[in-house]
This record gives structure tokens, C-alpha cells and sequence, in this order.
């Protein structure tokens, strides 16, 4: 891959109905700072997603499968790292397509 395609990367994450999608996409809120509201992955069982919000509270999200799963772990978790931020999450009926941008660390 070159550079570019390092720096911003997108992914469709399908939910089980469209209210999930719905509420997955107010979870990871973009604020003024670029920060989500999900600060942790606390488990996953098979299709659903249990996360921590910045407010210490817990929510689970119900995808469509164990594969949608597996793929929004992997994708979110170099946000919670700070590694990468949010810069954009577009609905599409119980499709969520999250693009997040690589993190530059300045050099002073």
C-alpha cells in the first residue's frame, strides 16, 4: 500500500436493522476534537458488541453476524488507541461506512 492509502481508511459495517446502525453511528459521535464516545471493546459474543462509552457507560450493538463483528473490533480499535481518529460515518439503511484518518504525530 502507499502512503495515501495508509492514511485513511473506510469500512461498511453492516447491523442488523437499521435502529442499530442507528444508535452505533451516535456511539461513535465525532465531537470538535475528533473524539469517539466508545473508549473500550469490552467483549464480544458471536454478532453483538458490548462497548464503554466516555461517560463509563455500557451499550451492546447487535450486528449482522459474527463477521461484522470481528471487523469493527479490528477497525475500532486503533481509534480507541488514538491512533487513528473518526473523520466521517455515513448511514445507509443497516449499512454504517466509517472512514478514519492515521494520526500524525508532530516531530518538535
Amino acid at each position: 500500500m502507499n502512503a495515501i492509502q495508509d492514511t485513511f481508511l473506510k469500512i461498511q459495517i453492516v447491523c442488523i436493522d437499521k435502529n442499530e446502525t442507528q444508535k452505533l453511528a451516535s456511539m461513535i459521535f465525532i465531537n470538535s476534537d475528533n473524539e469517539v464516545f466508545i473508549k473500550e471493546i469490552l467483549n464480544v459474543y458471536d454478532n453483538e458488541v458490548v462497548v464503554l462509552l466516555r461517560d463509563k457507560s455500557a451499550h451492546s450493538i447487535i450486528l449482522k453476524d459474527n463477521i461484522q463483528a470481528e471487523k469493527f473490533v479490528d477497525f475500532m480499535q486503533s481509534v480507541i488507541e488514538f491512533r487513528y481518529k473518526i473523520i466521517k460515518a455515513t448511514i445507509f439503511h443497516d449499512t454504517l461506512e466509517i472512514t478514519k484518518e492515521l494520526l500524525i504525530k508532530g516531530s518538535s
